[in-house]
């Protein structure tokens, strides 16, 4: 089944993706940095299943792994020492705990930012700025379709060069090199005749011009008004809670993290509640579609 969350009007996804990415890098609480990782990665597991899985276990993970490792050895700020390095530097209990927080920020953003890349298309993007900085928004939605394009155009240059023996894997290292530079001047010509195309086209249909309408599919309905209102609840509330000091966490000179009470824990359960909005939506959205299938 399709995902359900991306079907909304563009303005309600793109409003959640820049509100989970702010929240993810200005709030190191632990709380929040874990409802974090684990909102993006159910979602980004959501998305693109076993890919997600294994994109995340073998190579976001040991980056993670290694960011927290590496933090303590430049990083000496901290009145709580562990034991000294051997040049003499300490390695202290603050710089350690913030590694591991700035590894978890790291993560989630990079994790969120994947889900926002599978949900907010070009078409999305260009309904809304085309209008505000059309030529901007043009240029980026081409950057953000071109990637998978590429890899794809670059695939079949390899195997038509592989086919005449003038692929990466073919000579000794001068040729292998000679022939990844022409792969790669073929992709750079292809890719300039394609922009230059593509910017014809959008010129020839007006794009950009004063007064000049557009056909939308986009229509903000009642189930966006209301995932909508019920965003900017939760928002609301965890905005609050930033506020009031329970969002963040001082790491130096020592660690200081806000004791916990009734208020701080409502807005941990809204800052939940929103990273899981979307599997919350695709979830119902199933139920509902099978309670209608039984009832055939």
């Amino acid at each position: 089944m399709k995902d359900a969350f991306s079907t909304l009007h563009p303005v309600v996804t793109f409003t959640y993706f820049t509100a989970v990415l702010l929240f993810s890098m200005c709030f190191l609480h632990p709380v929040c940095l874990a409802v974090s990782l684990l909102c993006s990665f159910c979602y980004s597991v959501l998305l693109r299943g076993q890919k997600a899985i294994r994109f995340n276990l073998l190579y976001l993970l040991p980056l993670l792994l290694f960011m927290a490792v590496i933090n303590p050895a430049f990083n000496h700020a901290g009145v709580t020492i562990l034991f000294y390095l051997k040049n003499g530097n300490p390695v202290t209990l603050e710089s350690i705990l913030y590694g591991i927080a700035a590894a978890g920020m790291f993560g989630a953003v990079i994790l969120w930012f994947s889900c926002y890349n599978a949900v907010m298309t070009s078409d999305k993007f260009i309904y809304l700025f085309g209008r505000l900085i059309p030529a901007l928004s043009l240029v980026l939605s081409m950057a953000l379709r071109f990637v998978p394009r590429y890899k794809a155009q670059i695939q079949v240059i390899s195997i038509a060069q592989q086919g005449i023996g003038r692929d990466v894997s073919n000579g000794n290292i001068l040729e292998r090199a000679r022939n990844g530079l022409q792969i790669l001047s073929m992709m750079t010509t292809w890719a300039l005749e394609n922009a230059i195309e593509t910017a014809d086209s959008m010129k020839s249909r007006g794009y950009g011009l004063p007064g000049r309408t557009s056909f939308s599919i986009f229509r903000f309905d009642r189930r966006d008004k209301t995932v909508f209102g019920a965003m900017l609840l939760l928002m609301a509330t965890i905005l609050a809670g930033a506020a009031a000091g329970y969002n963040t966490m001082r790491f130096f000179p020592s660690l200081r993290l806000p004791p916990p009470n009734a208020f701080s824990i409502g807005v941990y359960c809204a800052y939940l509640a929103l990273g899981l909005l979307p599997v919350i939506i695709d979830t119902a959205e199933e139920l509902k579609w099978k309670r209608i299938k039984s009832e055939l």
